[in-house]
This record gives C-alpha cells, sequence and structure tokens, in this order.
C-alpha cells in the first residue's frame, strides 16, 4: 500500500526554515519553467517595443490555457484533488475499488470490520442484497446488517449502491431509518450497509392472522408514514418503493421508512429522463404503468393510499399479476383518466392501454364501510391525475387526522412478538405443505389454520437505470435459453370482456403468425411495443410471453 504524501510544511516561528543541503531539490517541471522564463526575458530585450508588448500577450494567453488544463485535470474524476482523496481513503482502510467510483459517498466515514458483527439470523432477501440480524461484537448493540452484491464490480452497479448510501446520508427524520455505519473489506468485493434494528414490518404484521388494525392504529401508522414522506419530499428525494415490507416498526411503536434502493433526488435541471419501472406493482401509480419518465411526488403518494386502504381493509385492495392487470384493475376502482388527462399528458402507453370505453370510479362505493375522512383521503391519494394527489403536507392536515378517534401515541400501541414479511412467507409455505399433507403436522397433531395471503410482486428491475448495456445482456441469456416452449409460437385469442388479448402457445406456421407479419408490414412496426425478448418485426421467434397488445393495436 502506497502512502499519502502531502506538500512540505512553511517555516514557522517555532520551526527553522532548513538549511540549503537539506532542502529538497526542485521539481523538474519547476526547472524547466524557470529557464522557459528566463529565456523568454531574454528574447523579450531584444525584441522592438511593439513586438515585446505582442509577445507579453501571448506568453500571457499560454499561461491562462495551462493553468485551465491543470484546474480541469484537478477537479475532474481521476485528477490530482481526486487521487489525493482516493489516497486518504484507501489509507483509512475502504477498498481501492469502491473509493475510486464512488468516493464521495464514503467521504469522511471510516469502514467498520466484518468480524465485528455477528449474524444471527436472515431476515430479508431482495434482488441484490440480503439483511441480516446482528449483534456488533464491540458494544453488544442488535443492528440490521444489509449485504449489498454487484454485478462483477461493474462501476454503473457500484455507483447504484452509491445513490443509497448518499440519499441516506441527506436524510434524517425520526421516521426514515438511520444508516449508522458502512463495513467492507479488503479482500472481498461485498459491502454491508449497517442500520438500526427494528423487529418488525408492516407487511409481516398485517398478514399475522391473530393482528387487526384500530383506526387510532391505522391513523398513528399512516401519520408516520406521511411525516416521513414529507421529509423526504422536502429534501429533494423520491422513494419510489413505499410498501409494506418497507414500513420498519420497532416494539416501541415507531414507523421507519426504509430500502431506499431505488430512490431518486429530484433535479430540476435533469437532462436525463428517470425510469418508469419502479415501485412494486400493487403500490405503483397509473402514470408508471403507462410509461411517464417526467414524474414527481405523486408516485409516493399513490402508494400511500394504497397502504391506507390496506390497512383498512386487511388485504391489499389492487393485486394485480401482470402490469396490464394492474392497470385494468386501477381503472376499475379509481375509474379511467378523462379524455383532457390523455390527451395533456401524451403518455407513451397511452395509445395501447386507454380503455374503449371509459371506466366509472367505485371508490366510495367498494370501500362503503370506511370512515368517511378516511374515504376522503384515499379518494385524495389515488387519483388518477398526479396533480390531484397533493403533497404529504396537505394529507396530515387532511380530516382524517383532525377527526375522532384521533391517531394514538406510538408508545400505546401494543407489543408483538417479531413479525417480518419474510415470516408471514414461511407460515404460509407451512401452511400449503400441510394442506398437501392432509393437514397433519410431523407429530400427527392438527394445525389451525394461517392467512393464506397474496404477495405482492417486486419492482421489475431493482437497478432499473442501470445501463442498457448490462439490461441487454440479462435478455440475451433469457432468449438463448433452451426448453421445449421454443418449438411454438404465438396464438393470440381476443377477450372481449377485457380490453387487451390473452396470449397462449400452438406451433408453428398459423393463421394468426400470418395476420401478425401482415399487420407489421401494414404498420411498419411490432405491435409488441418492444415488450418481447426478440421482437417479431426482426423475424425471430419471440420466447417471453407479456400480454400487452392492445385489442385496437391488433385488429388496427
Amino acid at each position: 500500500m502506497g502512502c499519502v504524501h502531502s506538500r512540505p510544511s512553511a517555516p514557522t516561528p517555532d520551526r527553522p526554515p532548513l538549511p540549503p543541503s537539506q532542502q529538497p531539490e526542485p521539481a523538474a517541471a519547476a526547472v524547466a519553467e524557470k529557464a522557459e522564463q528566463q529565456g523568454t526575458a531574454q528574447k523579450k530585450a531584444e525584441l522592438p517595443p511593439e513586438a515585446a508588448v505582442e509577445g507579453e500577450k501571448q506568453s500571457r494567453r499560454e499561461r491562462r490555457a495551462r493553468s485551465s488544463r491543470s484546474a480541469a485535470e484537478a477537479a475532474r474524476p481521476g485528477g490530482s484533488f481526486a487521487n489525493r482523496a482516493r489516497g486518504e481513503q484507501v489509507a483509512a482502510g475502504w477498498p481501492a475499488w469502491l473509493s475510486a467510483v464512488v468516493g464521495e459517498a464514503i467521504d469522511g466515514w471510516t469502514p467498520r470490520r466484518a468480524d465485528s458483527f455477528e449474524k444471527i439470523d436472515k431476515i430479508g432477501q431482495g434482488t441484490y442484497s440480503n439483511v441480516y440480524k446482528a449483534r456488533d461484537t464491540v458494544t453488544g448493540k442488535i443492528v440490521a446488517l444489509k449485504k449489498v452484491r454487484f454485478d462483477n464490480l461493474e462501476p454503473e452497479s457500484v455507483r447504484f449502491m452509491a445513490r443509497e448510501i448518499l440519499i441516506l446520508r441527506r436524510l434524517d427524520h425520526p421516521n426514515i431509518v438511520k444508516l449508522e455505519g458502512l463495513v467492507t473489506s479488503r479482500m472481498s468485493c461485498s459491502l454491508y450497509l449497517v442500520f438500526e434494528y427494528m423487529e418488525h414490518d408492516l407487511a409481516g404484521l398485517a398478514a399475522s392472522p391473530d393482528i387487526k388494525f384500530t383506526e387510532p392504529q391505522v391513523k398513528c401508522y399512516m401519520r408516520q408514514l406521511l411525516s416521513g414522506l414529507e421529509h423526504c419530499h422536502n429534501q429533494g428525494v423520491l422513494h419510489r418503493d413505499i410498501k409494506g415490507s418497507n414500513l420498519l416498526l420497532d416494539n416501541n411503536g415507531m414507523l421507519k421508512i426504509a430500502d431506499f434502493g431505488l430512490a431518486s433526488v429530484l433535479d430540476p435541471n435533469r437532462n436525463q429522463p428517470m425510469t418508469s419501472r419502479v415501485v412494486t406493482l400493487w403500490y405503483r401509480p397509473p402514470e408508471l404503468l403507462l410509461g411517464s419518465t417526467d414524474y414527481g411526488v405523486g408516485v409516493d403518494l399513490w402508494s400511500a393510499g394504497c397502504i391506507l386502504a390496506e390497512l383498512l381493509a386487511g388485504r391489499p385492495v389492487m393485486p394485480g399479476r401482470t402490469e396490464v392487470e394492474q392497470l385494468h384493475k386501477i381503472f376499475k376502482l379509481c375509474g379511467s383518466p378523462t379524455e383532457e388527462y390523455w390527451k395533456k399528458s401524451k403518455l407513451p402507453h397511452a395509445t395501447i392501454f386507454k380503455p374503449q370505453q371509459p371506466y366509472k370510479r367505485r371508490i366510495r362505493e367498494t370501500f362503503k364501510d370506511f370512515p368517511q375522512s378516511a374515504l376522503q383521503l384515499i379518494e385524495t391519494l389515488l387519483a388518477i391525475d398526479p396533480a390531484d394527489r397533493l403533497t404529504a403536507t396537505s394529507a396530515l392536515r387532511s380530516d382524517f387526522f383532525t377527526t375522532e378517534p384521533y391517531a394514538c401515541e406510538p408508545s400505546s400501541l401494543p407489543e408483538y412478538p417479531p413479525s417480518k414479511e419474510m415470516d408471514a412467507k414461511r407460515r404460509d409455505e407451512e401452511a400449503r405443505r400441510l394442506k398437501a399433507a392432509g393437514g397433519r403436522a410431523n407429530d400427527g397433531t392438527k394445525k389451525t389454520k394461517t392467512r393464506d395471503r397474496p404477495r405482492a410482486v417486486p419492482a421489475p428491475e431493482a437497478n432499473a437505470e442501470l445501463q442498457t448495456n448490462i439490461d441487454k445482456r440479462r435478455l440475451i441469456i433469457h432468449a438463448n435459453a433452451k426448453s421445449k416452449s421454443e418449438s411454438f409460437l404465438l396464438h393470440i385469442r381476443m377477450v372481449r370482456s377485457l380490453w387487451f388479448l390473452q396470449i397462449t402457445w400452438i406451433r408453428r406456421e398459423t393463421k394468426v403468425e400470418t395476420q401478425v407479419w401482415s399487420l407489421i408490414k401494414t404498420t411498419g412496426h411490432c405491435p409488441c411495443s418492444g415488450k418481447y425478448t426478440v421482437c417479431l418485426q426482426r423475424k425471430s421467434t419471440a420466447r417471453m410471453i407479456l400480454d400487452t397488445w392492445s385489442l385496437d393495436a391488433f385488429v388496427g
């Protein structure tokens, strides 16, 4: 490991200057520059006054150009300043591969050693990370360790993780989970994020068969959720994955928003569009399903509205299996957009997913047993037009929180056994296993039933904003996978009860295939809208099917 060098200190009253024999030799560049200046001065003396003035101007221009190049070199990534900071981080214990890519995210922090924590249990799992309950061997404190996995240390994957760290360092609120440190090793290509430990998540509690939330309890949870979102939005942060499993609870009733892996910073000067492939499907707003790449705080407020309705109903309110089905459920409950919205929004998938007949809004009829104040807030948060959802601040001032029964204090909430979404999944798997075995446990005793709660489909790509080359490589791998299904092509059966096509498999050389090719020749594009791994327009067999062809697109 190299050393971090610094410039020699200037002489001070208590530190006399070094004798000439011990003073460092000037750098070669400085010697050359001095010789150049002496030569330039000698030439000036030999020139006439007009030429000397012109030569002086030329020298100034050259010096300014050299100064600009030096400043640019120092400021750019990899420049002298960046190299000095990187050297300091490596000396502090950070691995070089991390410091070289995301030095800003770890600036000012000292890494913890991996052997200073003892893993107790696995409590969560994501696409690119695992979460463990662990004990700090130094302090004895129980913490949560989030282990981040990388795609072969690709810089874009590392930068994606760094964004979560930077956002967590920006936020400081009682209802947002706190990042307490980072754990890394020079010998390992992994990184652990250290968080405060929370005993429950909202999805795990809601799935427990013996737990039913009261109205004051729901108000308490929603007030904390909206307070955390208010702080995020005031800091210019969009969470973009609000759901029950990302809302953590401790035994004191405190709710904290967690998992900022899909979060993004709102930038008014942003030149690049944002991705629409975020937010878990059941909590995804219609504008994202319609392909919007320019959105704001409304995406988080829609998810909060889904959470509120779910807590009061005791079940997910729009559990779609595919994007098309999710949009259909949204339109059936919240109504379809007005003609004015279709025209002004100009969303990419509007022509594909626009229903032939408008849907009426049915929130009040569907949730007629909900308190009136709750219905009003749900109506606002689940508005089809994002502009009508207002803000987290306005939601906190709504009648839902100012009418009786009031929200209870977190400390007054009951204390539950530890329960997380992973625990609920284990219970469901055990219930299914027992059902298959005839409802008998290993000892022959009959087991009581547990609630087999459907699970939300996660956001399709946890790294939705990584560069397209990573996504393309995954698609190619998927397309090259050999299976018996590849000997089949598509058969499209029109289903008039809905406004999309249901897709099944049939053998090659069919009338439907001919119709598809005819449509491509007529319109000049494939109606799959890029939803196939291999587009039919490229004269290849489609190997991955999504029910995304609209009836209007197919029949022309």
